[in-house]
């Protein structure tokens, strides 16, 4: 039987959690992030609109700033991220209980044994369609027959957009992407693969293994199993998370940390593996 995994990406998670909070912003290009008083202060989301001003993740405030001068600034509420987290979840839960978070505001699900809800898309739309009408959000949803395509299926479309990525048709969709876009790839990954002329998804898959193998070791065969379609990993059961023993516990990235964004995304995993008082 070929595997259903779906990949939920919640859109701007934090800015559209914040809109419904200020609805005042609505409809003004807004982020995320430390105060703009501080030369350190980030942004760590942005809405829709912020977007198009072309103010990214990671910068600093007073760069975004110079970028959109009527850009407004929300104070992070991070109590208030995983208590919608939570609520997303428990909506996952209500399709399967294979869910595996990755980070705060994804997840992967396999819902291969869940046909009584309908079709890989039709649980995609539903999921989507209930996050919407039940918390004000919107999430994007990939869908394929293993996680990395999952994943890639979810930052294709954005926002509130379900993309289907199938055995047939992952080549013409997946391939000419850049590599960079595949999970396990950072920026300075990326970098090292254009040295030897491999840009696209495509040029790793149809790029000889053992070479591969050869220049970059046991990642080198990751990317190309990742590339061709192979990965058979697994979507973890929710109630088998491991929980953190001890303040001293250390998390294996799924790719380099590469922003602060990324390790916002990190520390909340760990708080969300902390037991709850």
């Amino acid at each position: 039987m070929e595997r259903v995994i779906l990949h939920c990406d919640l859109n701007s998670f934090y800015a559209s959690v914040e809109e419904l909070y200020h609805p005042e912003v609505k409809g003004k290009p807004v982020v995320v992030g430390g105060s703009e008083d501080e030369r350190h202060g980030i942004v760590l989301a942005r809405n829709q609109i912020a977007k198009k001003y072309n103010i990214v993740t990671a910068e600093s405030i007073w760069q975004a700033k110079k970028k959109c001068p009527d850009l407004i600034i929300l104070k992070p509420n991070h109590k208030r991220y995983e208590e919608f987290s939570l609520k997303v979840r428990e909506i996952f839960l209500q399709y399967t209980d294979l869910v595996e978070p990755f980070g705060i505001d994804e997840a992967w699900l396999d819902v291969s044994n869940s046909k009584y809800f309908g079709t890989g898309k039709e649980i995609a739309d539903k999921i989507r369609e209930q996050i919407k009408q039940e918390l004000g959000i919107t999430a994007s949803v990939g869908v394929s027959f293993n996680k990395v395509f999952a994943k890639l299926g979810s930052d294709l479309r954005k926002p509130d957009y379900t993309t289907i990525i199938t055995k047939e048709n992952y080549k013409e969709i997946v391939w000419p992407l850049k590599a960079n876009e595949m999970i396990y790839v950072g920026k300075s990954s990326y970098e090292q693969l254009k040295i030897y002329g491999l840009y696209t998804i495509g040029d790793i898959a149809n790029k000889d293994i053992n070479f591969l193998k050869e220049k970059f070791g046991k990642w080198g065969e990751t990317i190309w199993v990742f590339a061709n379609g192979l990965d058979d990993s697994e979507v973890t059961r929710y109630d088998q998370r491991q929980e953190a023993k001890s303040i001293g516990n250390n998390i294996t990235t799924f790719r380099n940390m590469e922003n602060w964004q990324d390790v916002d995304i990190i520390l909340n995993v760990f708080r969300s593996q902390l037991p709850q008082h």
